[in-house]
């Protein structure tokens, strides 16, 4: 018991003898904290049921995986034992993949060899899905989807409007105009499309998909997983039309994926759905909440 535990203890005894009853939170206090107070008594019940310790990072859809957000991941991390297991609860719609990096690497450094699952109800998408491949396996049921990898990188339009560029469609698209060209040197279509792409941009976006590729192998290598033949197809736009396209368990599971399909009438998945709707409500579409049996935190951003 550390100092100032036994100082609260010897004052509580000192209170007893003289007939006072030890300080409780007030009714007040009770009553406006008691929508956290019930997600986190079901949180000790999922802990209790799966074995496990749950921490929950749900983001609004406004919001992104930063840098940030590591101070709210070592807090919810702060009194979890070292080689306990963990679970995630996972929400967002993507991010940093150099924060997803260090969010992932702060777990792995906890549990050590024990098990890390990540539990995904609704969304885990791009950073999102790249933190799941982190994981031992994911939870997922009918509701829940993964997404594409494909970084996506803000350009500048002729205009001055800001768009949100596919890196692996701006790149295949110039690869195969470059292909065209090499085929046929006098190509006006091929000569025409290339004198729109800039070379400089061609690198970064080529460093970029090199960048989320690599990371995506080295997590998957770690599970012991065909990493090369996961990562492409979770890079490839010729079989995800688009970048919010869903992949769902199903998807997942066909790809390689350690997923756990949990049916939606199960009552451990009504558990987490449960939970889940609970804290979408305590968020705004421009936050996040941190939240374990330990820790409840509603950050912006």
């Amino acid at each position: 018991m550390s100092g100032s535990e036994e100082d609260q203890a010897a004052d509580d005894a000192a209170g007893k003898a003289a007939g006072r009853r030890p300080p409780t939170k007030t009714p007040m206090f009770t009553a406006r904290n008691s929508a956290r107070y019930e997600r986190q008594d079901l949180i000790k019940a999922i802990n209790a049921a799966e074995k496990t310790q749950l921490i929950c990072y749900v983001a609004g859809h406004d919001t992104e995986i930063n840098r940030d957000d590591l101070l709210g991941f070592v807090d919810l991390l702060h009194n979890i034992s070292d080689g306990e297991p963990v679970d995630l609860m996972l929400h967002t719609c993507g991010g940093d993949v150099d924060a997803c990096e260090k969010l992932v690497a702060a777990i792995h450094a906890k549990v050590g060899e024990s098990p890390f699952r990540v539990i995904v109800p609704d969304m885990a998408k791009s950073a999102g899905t790249l933190m799941a491949l982190g994981a031992n396996s994911v939870i997922m049921s009918d509701t829940s989807e993964l997404g594409m990898i494909d970084p996506q990188y803000p350009m500048a339009d002729r205009q001055g409007n800001v768009i949100m560029h596919s890196v692996v469609a701006y790149l295949e698209a110039y690869e195969e105009h470059a292909a065209a060209l090499r085929r046929d040197v006098k190509d006006p279509i091929a000569l025409l499309m290339l004198d729109g792409f800039d070379a400089k941009i061609v690198r970064k976006f080529q460093g970029i998909r090199d960048r989320v590729r690599t990371f995506a192998e080295d997590l998957l290598k770690r599970q012991g997983l065909p990493a090369s033949a996961i990562s492409a197809e979770l890079l490839s736009s010729s079989r995800w039309k688009t970048h919010a396209q869903p992949i769902s368990h199903a998807d997942a599971t066909q790809l390689g994926l350690p997923i756990e399909y949990v049916a939606p009438d199960d009552p451990r998945w009504a558990r987490y759905w449960r939970l889940y709707c609970l804290q979408r409500i305590e968020i705004a579409g421009d936050s996040k909440i941190f939240e374990s049996s330990f820790v409840s935190q509603v950050v912006e951003g």
